[in-house]
């Protein structure tokens, strides 16, 4: 009898112990599934987002916008291959929503997608905009929206040329034929998936980097003429959504001024809220930011 009770408890032992591996492996897949498609958290280390913004703000983004993204060379990315992305269904990006993404000029030349490296910006422009900078002020062609922080494009708009250093005064795509700064800046129309552009010799400066990530083949011009490899172009169909990212703090901010568009493949997803803010000087939390909303 004291042989069968031992058995028993042992048993009902097992049985808990089962249970409770069950319920972690459930809960470590559950936490895994919210990682990989729905939430994430980031540290903004910079202030070009303030006021939206602070540095040293931890965010929660949400990848319901525009979609999680699936790794799917993840085992030979170890060979140094980019990574090969697909994107799950979500939301739309719309305009001013606040996003995080791979920075995609790692190297200047060309676009990369550097999985370590993460920005924050507000969307400013979405595929199919024409977007300017008219005296400092962002606008987007027949749109009447608001876009970015527009007190501080106001305080922009009162700063001269000399205010600035050059280097930070002059912009996208730096060319001898277009003069853009940072208070007169575009107009510059942004592709969408599908677009047919004409492509010439003048307009190749603004998109050329986009067609060389999209095809993997190199662009040149000769006697007035684009070619892709040794074939020449007169239209090119994007195959890609691109988009243009501001800073709210517009006077030091490196984004799609300086750098040029934004391909959908290199985006997480969109800020949702604060999550925690820690005072520089006190080392304490700043409880008016905890679970700020992000607008």
């Amino acid at each position: 009898m004291a042989i069968n009770n031992k058995k028993s408890v042992l048993k009902q032992r097992l049985k808990h112990l089962m249970q409770w591996l069950l319920f972690l492996t459930i809960a470590i897949a559950l936490a895994i599934s919210l990682r990989l498609f729905l939430f994430a958290k980031f540290s903004i280390p910079t202030p070009s987002m303030e006021p939206a913004i602070k540095a040293g703000d931890q965010v929660i983004v949400s990848k319901l916008t525009p979609g999680a993204r699936i790794i799917t060379n993840f085992f030979s990315m170890k060979n140094s291959e980019e990574a090969q992305l697909k994107r799950t269904p979500g939301f739309a990006i719309k305009r001013n929503d606040v996003l995080i993404f791979n920075f995609p000029y790692s190297e200047w030349h060309r676009i990369t997608i550097d999985m370590n490296l993460f920005y924050a910006k507000r969307c400013v422009a979405i595929p199919g905009d024409t977007f300017y900078i008219e005296n400092g002020i962002y606008k987007v062609k027949h749109s009447i929206d608001t876009l970015g922080c527009y007190e501080n494009q106001q305080h922009l708009s009162g700063r001269k040329e000399s205010d600035f250093d050059p280097a930070v005064y002059h912009c996208f795509p730096h060319d001898e034929h277009y003069s853009w700064n940072i208070k007169n800046f575009g107009p510059l129309y942004i592709p969408q998936k599908e677009d047919d552009l004409s492509i010439d010799t003048r307009n190749i400066v603004l998109y050329k980097n986009l067609i060389e990530y999209e095809t993997r083949k190199a662009i040149s011009t000769k006697d007035e003429q684009v070619f892709m490899a040794d074939s020449l172009i007169t239209t090119y169909k994007f195959t890609k959504n691109y988009y243009f990212m501001a800073g709210d703090y517009v006077f030091d901010s490196k984004d799609s001024r300086y750098w040029g568009l934004l391909p959908e493949d290199h985006i997480v997803g969109k800020v949702a809220f604060v999550w925690n803010t820690k005072n520089k000087e006190t080392g304490k939390v700043s409880w008016d930011r905890f679970l700020k909303r992000v607008n």
